[in-house]
């Protein structure tokens, strides 16, 4: 009960903040809009480029964690697309957005303040590691299959795939943020000290905006749609892919800090970012935005059964 309350309920209680504010009109459309912009196209990305940029990467880019995460993500993607094919008899374009959903864990807006809250800012080099190549690995699988799926349905060539699939990587602002990081690492680049303040000010708004912000978009997720579909997607969330890190980090002996990391990263609802990925191609948009609200509203209790399991 004490991790419910100090661990958990802070974060929630910034995502009701701005679910509340949405209802009762204090924030409009266009202003969430407004915060949540600030923090995708610059605030979070600053947060990522400034992680990266001070990461150790030998010391914290671990095989076994990276493995273990991405092994139960790849498997909430492949029992999601087939299941929402073969199950719900989904069309393929659906099965792979409702997929994604299985794949996109909210590493941002949840695993990071739920593991600093829980195991102290010292603790968060995994889940940087593991955001390192979120965003690009997920796309790119997700961007492939849905053009795959498209290709296949419309008989088209797949010869122009790379570069969609490229075009869309490299137009996404965490993507940028994420390598120009890296490439300040790799490249022992510094900053002017006053520069390096203003950046430091800019990353202290990333997270708390953000999940205030997504607690007001979510106010607007209300579409009635397949509640099969939609539970089924909260089951490959926020049970198969945390049980797979979980059994993978244990039989790889991973360390204290990257399974805590890991767990609690995989533990956490879909993001927002399924919905946008969904709506990108207008596809499943019923059932990517239920499963963002709801598996956001289990994962309250689920990620305090999971902090249980941890050492």
């Amino acid at each position: 009960m004490q991790a419910l309350l100090n661990v958990i309920l802070p974060v929630f209680i910034v995502i009701g903040a701005g679910w509340l504010a949405s209802w009762r009109g204090l924030l409009k459309d266009n202003a969430v809009d407004g915060l949540m912009s600030f923090t995708q196209t610059i605030a979070i990305p600053c947060l990522l480029f400034r992680a990266i940029w001070t990461l150790d990467l030998g010391a914290y880019f671990d095989p076994k964690l990276l493995i273990s995460f991405y092994t139960g993500a790849i498997a909430g993607f492949v029992v999601g697309l087939l299941g929402a094919r073969y199950l719900f008899r989904r069309p393929w374009e659906d099965s792979v957005a409702i997929g994604f959903c299985g794949l996109f864990s909210n590493s941002l807006l949840l695993g990071l303040p739920i593991t600093e809250r829980a195991f102290g800012p010292e603790a968060l080099n995994g889940n940087y590691a593991i955001i390192s190549i979120h965003s690009p690995l997920g796309y790119a699988i997700g961007i492939t299959a849905m053009e795959i799926a498209r290709a296949r349905s419309r008989g088209t060539e797949l010869r122009r795939l790379p570069v969609t699939i490229l075009r869309a990587m490299f137009r996404n602002a965490l993507v940028i943020g994420i390598l120009i990081g890296l490439l300040f690492n790799l490249g022992n680049i510094s900053l002017p000290a006053p520069m390096l303040e203003a950046l430091d000010m800019v990353t202290r708004t990333a997270l708390p905006a953000a999940l205030f912000a997504l607690g007001g978009v979510l106010y607007r997720y209300r579409p009635e749609g397949d509640m099969r579909a939609i539970l089924f997607v909260c089951a490959l969330s926020l049970g198969l892919h945390p049980a797979v890190m979980y059994l993978m980090g244990t039989a790889l002996d991973l360390p204290t800090d990257a399974m805590r990391s890991g767990v609690v990263t995989a533990a956490v609802a879909p993001g927002v970012n399924a919905y946008v990925f969904a709506n990108m191609y207008g596809v499943a948009k019923r059932v990517a935005a239920w499963s963002v609200l709801l598996a956001t509203r289990l994962c309250f209790f689920t990620t305090w059964g999971w902090l249980h399991l941890l050492p």
